[in-house]
């Protein structure tokens, strides 16, 4: 039963460690160029505060789900990876968070500030844009299930403990 469970903690673990390098590398590599007349416009996340927030914290993210794919199950480092993967998904949520307000304004722009949508001019950095969004959110609910089922590994057996 334990190796079954420490089967399935690496498969959601590897899981998650896709869906957020997934995310960093969409996200990294959107950016398209288009021309109005004489004036050449580029869209490129580095443009926007909120979507280097969201690669960030997904490439930090990724980098701790691989270091933690390696750590034995035996070890006492265990404790305080319940603690990490609390840490790394409320991260994980606001960095989505933060994007997805930005693609937002960028979809449907805001008239009350005067902001124009630029995804009618830009269609392919929205669509990649829109596509990391979706990894990031996919790493972000599996990292929700690990946290989940961390803290019953960790407590269940203080629970169980007769004082």
């Amino acid at each position: 039963m334990a190796k079954t469970k420490r089967i399935c903690t690496i498969l959601l673990r590897l899981l998650a460690f896709g869906a957020t390098l997934s995310a960093t590398i969409v996200m990294a590599t959107s950016h398209e160029t288009v021309s109005f007349f004489a004036v050449s416009f580029e869209a490129k996340y580095s443009d926007t505060p909120a979507f280097k927030y969201f690669v960030i914290a997904n490439a930090v993210v990724s980098i701790y789900s691989f270091f933690v794919l390696f750590l034995p199950s035996e070890s006492l480092l265990w404790r305080l990876v319940v603690a990490l993967d609390l840490v790394f998904t409320l991260l994980l949520s606001s960095s989505i968070s933060a994007a997805l307000a930005i693609a937002q304004v960028g979809k449907k722009g805001n008239s009350g500030a005067g902001w124009l949508p630029i995804c009618g001019q830009v269609p392919k950095y929205c669509d990649q844009a829109r596509g990391a969004l979706a990894c990031g959110f996919i790493g972000l609910i599996i990292y929700l299930l690990l946290l989940l089922y961390s803290i019953h590994t960790v407590l269940n057996p203080l629970l169980l403990q007769k004082t």
